[in-house]
């Protein structure tokens, strides 16, 4: 193996050129790649999309035209870590237009893939070694649907 760092291939279809262009546009510290077009022979229309390299915030992605044969599920997601509750809001916001909110932090974008929006302190709080503490924001964060009030798991978190 190389000493490349591992690359993602988000398979969609038709539309990985849309969607490199949506996540660079979101996501600081990113950029778009090589874009390659099919040729002649195939597979797929000659001059279209077959493949975009993409990079976020350090990530290296392939998005694959490879048709309608597979679809993106909740079994895999990407995780943005929050420092604050504007950043929740931004990226929920932006990953949301023309998606679905979840349960949990959890969210679809209008590409169907998974993301979960989740603040750095909510990570901390469900591992404090004070186990009431830990239940409380648990229970909150398990109760939450669309993105998380960081103001709310705190309040659980405290016991207000």
């Amino acid at each position: 193996m190389t000493t490349e760092p591992l690359t993602t291939c988000l398979w969609f279809d038709g539309q990985a050129e849309e969607a490199a262009n949506h996540y660079v546009s979101i996501f600081k510290d990113s950029k778009l790649g090589h874009v390659h077009h099919v040729g002649e022979g195939g597979p797929g229309e000659p001059g279209s999309v077959l493949t975009v390299e993409f990079e976020v915030n350090g990530q290296k992605f392939v998005g694959l035209n490879g048709g309608p044969l597979f679809k993106f599920n909740e079994s895999v997601s990407f995780q943005i870590r929050c420092a604050d509750q504007a950043e929740v809001d931004y990226y929920w916001d932006r990953l949301t237009e023309g998606g679905q909110d979840s349960e949990c932090g959890w969210l679809k974008d209008k590409f169907g893939l998974s993301w979960q929006v989740v603040p750095t302190e909510l990570l901390e709080m469900v591992s404090d070694s004070d186990s009431a503490k830990a239940a409380r924001v648990t229970q909150a964060m398990l109760a939450t649907h669309g993105k998380f009030d960081i103001a709310a798991l705190r309040a659980a978190y405290t016991g207000a």
